[in-house]
């Protein structure tokens, strides 16, 4: 061998077995500072690793953007299995100690591990020390399970029943010449549980408790056709907006036209009622509000939409009322201003779908057409925009459940379906899907527990989305209650 070379050899030797500075940087798990070197063996030195943030790092980013999404469309049951499956690892790899599953559908994911010594994670000594009795439930000496005790108490561990919502409308009714028009609001549900639709020329009411069908008004014989319906708080008088610009009200139980209510130059296709007030936006872009109890001199013209207005809301505390338009605007005006007192322009399409929070003061959602396809939140406290989700197609409506801080959308271009979501963390709670056309109609219940759907597929569906038990037996079949009569 070259004398050169093997001088070479042997200070490189040296060198490496020397020990390693006391004020040298500490190095990652992979990097030379980490490894005992002796001779020819490397030996990793595993005391200063943290395996547990190792371990929950490699389970975030081991699934890529498109496995994420569908995890999160995944049943609830599924994304629980996931979870505890987690801490079973947890606690026989690491010795973390969990005794309890958390929820996956709350904000913080995570499972929640008790404080614990650090320890390496292979130990070639044997524990001598006998683990105290755990209320009975330690594990017998003779069982063939190689899971320690707290695992088995984890297995053991109740877990919350999944809330089941059905993935087929519990009843079905026919609605021939219901519109397909993204800008009309043609299905109301009022507080006697009294379904309202605009069908054609003819607003038709369905009693949910007996299912009888009675023919309120008819539009023809004046050559007009309804173009939204709205019922009041009390669900005594409904309004009946028409092509030509007219309001109507009409008393239900009498079966009577109250009065007719001019002052719109085109189509009506939003109604929302505050008290004894009514306002209507109208495709002339003008929002008209009016006390049935004052003469027409008084009634108030908002203007602050360059295109027709599809979307009208009042706030729960009665006190702002919401309005968006095809001009992409969503604005909010107050009881006694003739300007609006906040303006958002973030959505890139039509704003129809409108919704106040009914569990939180000032708070805000609303979702854009086609072009948009988002549901967007807004703290009209303050004027800030709070979050936003995509959700992939056109939101045609937006309802609050009265019970639970969840909200469903209704979906047009290019999907149709009907999503149920919890909030903040926007978690998908449930997809419905039966609709063939876009779900341009949205009705809520009056105790908050069933909505209906209407389409262009001229059905409209009833669904328990927001329900946690069911007293009535289900109906699935096709009830062609809605007829031409002729």
């Amino acid at each position: 061998m070259d004398q050169d070379y093997e001088r070479r050899l042997l200070r490189q030797i040296n060198y490496q077995n020397l020990p390693e500075h006391p004020l040298a940087p500490s190095a990652g798990v992979n990097s030379p500072a980490c490894l005992h070197k002796a001779g020819d063996r490397f030996i990793p030195a595993r005391a200063g690793c943290n395996w547990s943030v190792s371990f929950h790092t490699i389970n975030e980013n081991s699934r890529s953007p498109n496995q994420n999404r569908k995890a999160k469309e995944a049943s609830p049951d599924s994304g629980k299995d996931t979870v505890a499956y987690a801490a079973l690892l947890r606690n026989e790899l690491l010795g973390a100690g969990i005794e309890k599953v958390s929820d996956p559908h709350t904000e913080d994911r995570r499972v929640a591990q008790p404080a614990q010594d650090t320890h390496n994670l292979f130990r070639y000594a044997f524990n001598t020390k006998k683990a105290p009795a755990e209320n009975g439930n330690e594990v017998s000496p003779y069982s063939l399970s190689p899971l320690s005790n707290k695992s088995h108490k984890l297995l053991r561990s109740p877990r919350k029943p999944t809330r089941k919502i059905s993935k087929i409308p519990f009843k079905v009714l026919d609605a021939p010449e219901l519109q397909d028009d993204f800008y009309l609001n043609l299905v109301d549900w009022s507080a006697g549980n009294v379904l309202s639709v605009g069908l054609g020329a003819c607003v038709y009411l369905w009693s949910a408790c007996t299912s009888q069908v009675t023919r309120l008004c008819d539009l023809s014989v004046d050559g007009d056709s309804v173009t939204s319906v709205c019922w009041n708080e009390r669900g005594s008088l409904v309004a009946v907006g028409t092509h030509k610009g007219y309001v109507q009200i009409w008393d239900a139980a009498a079966g009577k036209k109250v009065t007719c209510l001019d002052g719109h130059s085109a189509r009506v296709g939003a109604l929302a009622w505050n008290a004894e007030q009514l306002s209507s936006g109208s495709r002339d872009r003008l929002i008209l509000q009016r006390e049935l109890r004052c003469p027409p001199q008084a009634e108030r013209r908002l203007q602050g939409h360059r295109q027709e207005v599809c979307g009208l809301k009042w706030s729960p505390d009665h006190q702002h009322l919401a309005s968006g338009g095809n001009d992409n605007k969503l604005l909010v005006w107050n009881s006694s201003s003739m300007v609006p007192v906040q303006q958002y322009t973030d959505h890139l399409a039509a704003v129809k779908a409108i919704a106040w929070s009914p569990h939180q003061h000032g708070l805000l959602a609303s979702g854009g057409g086609t072009a948009d396809r988002c549901i967007r939140f807004w703290n009209t406290l303050t004027g800030q925009p709070l979050q936003s989700t995509d959700t992939g197609s056109q939101v045609c409506n937006l309802a609050w459940s009265k019970h639970a801080n969840e909200l469903v959308s209704t979906h047009g271009y290019s999907q149709n379906q009907i999503l149920v979501w919890k909030y903040p963390s926007l978690t998908q709670v449930a997809k419905l899907t039966g609709h063939s056309y876009r779900v341009l109609y949205l009705a809520v219940s009056p105790d908050g527990e069933a909505i209906v759907t209407g389409a262009g597929d001229e059905t409209l569906r009833f669904w328990n989305v927001f329900s946690k038990t069911r007293c009535t037996k289900e109906s699935k079949s096709v009830l062609n209650l809605f007829t031409r009569i002729r």
